[in-house]
């Protein structure tokens, strides 16, 4: 069965019975079979369908945030805003994936050449539960606009939001078959990726199932893009606006109750200003309100499953006896769900665990860097690639210091966030390829090249 249940009480909410093994394959036959179709569709075709879909989103807005906090804890204000965020990208590539794909012509020894962009077929998206309509629609946005079918198979967890993601593409009168549900298990997943008629794999969640589902796709010879974990470092320079940067890292900290791939999770501060940050940065979270994810008053809301929960309260503790500092929270609150209390950890070191790993609940990790150039040593000292950000009133060294952090995106003086006009994705152990912007749309298309004769050379 799909289970779902409520974090913030622990009880269980609904269930689902997991779609079999024939329901499966008629599924994928059915995206095939809507390809032949869907491929010959004109953009403005296609167009008109995702600007349906974002129309219908945010009339529905209510009923698909209430949803995700339900489900998985979600704050509900933070809920809105994610509904917005799926429908803005629905429209994003609505009005650009035309541009995006146009033919470009370069030149050779024919009479005219040119290389043009054409989809591949049914693709499948496997999706986590803690963003479930962004990362829904940041996959298949720009696979549908590309003529492209898509096949989500998303987090056992979320099964509600699932059937609700699909439900909008039956809503609207999209062609049946384009963008369909799988409530499957995860043991399911490999006759997917293995089926013939499918394409290629996108998949977002823990460098683990991201290095399953890589060899399983390089097995069938078939493209995967691969979004995963991240150990995001946020360098504060001793020049840097104090006030603002913790104003913006402790929002990106207890963003979605710290679980995101792309917050801010290695504060990596230089000596001069390092007990200033940390006194401001200890006040800022002081403040924030844990509690009910359903009340709009909320900040922070619930760890998703127990099982992360105990495994956020094993890194703090071990970091505390490694010799970290916990100057706020750390302790798991006697109080039903899975909540667990904004906790702020000073003088950590890299070898530290919630150094070493991903830290996926709202804890905040303070480091010491002696110069920009240390700072920039322990950004980098990590198996992970995902983000980054440097605070520091000097933009010129700023540039220069993003040309050698390892990172698929850094943002100055700002938060990282995920936005459909700019590429996303990560190096080294948090995956490859890219998702979002230009980039992002011709991961999944056949870069055709045209030749024309005769020779003219």
């Amino acid at each position: 069965m799909l289970i779902a249940t409520n974090p913030a009480t622990g009880e269980e909410v609904h269930r689902f019975a997991p779609m079999g093994d024939k329901q499966l394959l008629q599924a994928v036959e059915k995206s095939a079979q809507a390809f032949k179709s869907w491929r010959r569709t004109r953009f403005a075709e296609r167009a008109e369908v995702l600007q349906k879909a974002a129309t219908f989103m945010r009339e529905d807005k209510e009923r698909l945030a209430r949803l995700m906090t339900i489900e998985m804890g979600k704050p509900i204000n933070e809920a809105y805003g994610e509904v917005e965020k799926a429908a803005w990208c629905a429209e994003h590539y609505a009005q650009n994936a035309e541009q995006y794909l146009s033919a470009v012509s370069l030149p050779s020894d024919a009479s005219e050449s040119y290389v043009q962009h054409l989809p591949l077929g049914p693709l499948l998206g496997v999706l986590p539960w803690n963003a479930p309509f962004w990362l829904a629609f940041r996959f298949c946005a720009p696979a549908l606009m590309a003529g492209n079918t898509c096949l989500m198979k998303h987090d056992e967890h979320v099964p509600a939001c699932a059937i609700a993601i699909a439900e909008v593409f039956d809503k609207i009168g999209a062609p049946p078959g384009i963008m369909q549900n799988l409530p499957i298990h995860r043991d399911q997943v490999e006759m997917v990726i293995k089926h013939d008629a499918v394409q290629a794999v996108s998949l977002t969640g823990s460098s683990r199932a991201g290095s399953q589902v890589a060899a399983l796709a390089a097995s069938q010879i078939k493209p995967a893009v691969l979004e995963l974990g991240g150990s995001d470092p946020s360098i504060v320079l001793a020049d840097a606006d104090i006030d603002a940067a913790v104003e913006v890292l402790a929002l990106s900290r207890i963003i979605n109750a710290g679980q995101s791939c792309i917050a801010a999770k290695r504060l990596i501060v230089e000596a001069p200003v390092y007990d200033e940050f940390i006194a401001k940065l200890h006040s800022k979270l002081a403040l924030l309100k844990m509690g009910d994810p359903s009340d709009p008053s909320t900040q922070v809301g619930p760890i998703a499953r127990p099982d992360l929960r105990d495994g956020l309260h094993r890194q703090v503790k071990m970091s505390i006896e490694q010799g970290a500092k916990c100057l706020l929270g750390g302790e798991i609150p006697d109080m039903p769900g899975y909540f667990y209390p904004v906790t702020l950890l000073v003088d950590v070191t890299p070898e530290m665990q919630a150094s070493c790993e991903e830290t996926f609940g709202p804890i905040a990790v303070v480091m010491k860097a002696e110069s920009a150039e240390q700072a920039l040593a322990i950004a980098n000292d990590t198996p992970y690639g995902l983000a980054a950000s440097i605070w520091t009133a000097d933009i010129s060294k700023a540039r220069e210091m993003a040309t050698q952090i390892e990172a698929g995106q850094v943002t100055i003086n700002g938060i990282v966030k995920t936005d459909p006009r700019l590429p996303s994705g990560g190096i080294k152990r948090s995956g490859y390829g890219r998702e979002l912007g230009p980039h992002g749309i011709m991961e999944f298309v056949n870069v055709q090249q045209i030749w024309i004769g005769p020779n003219t050379q």
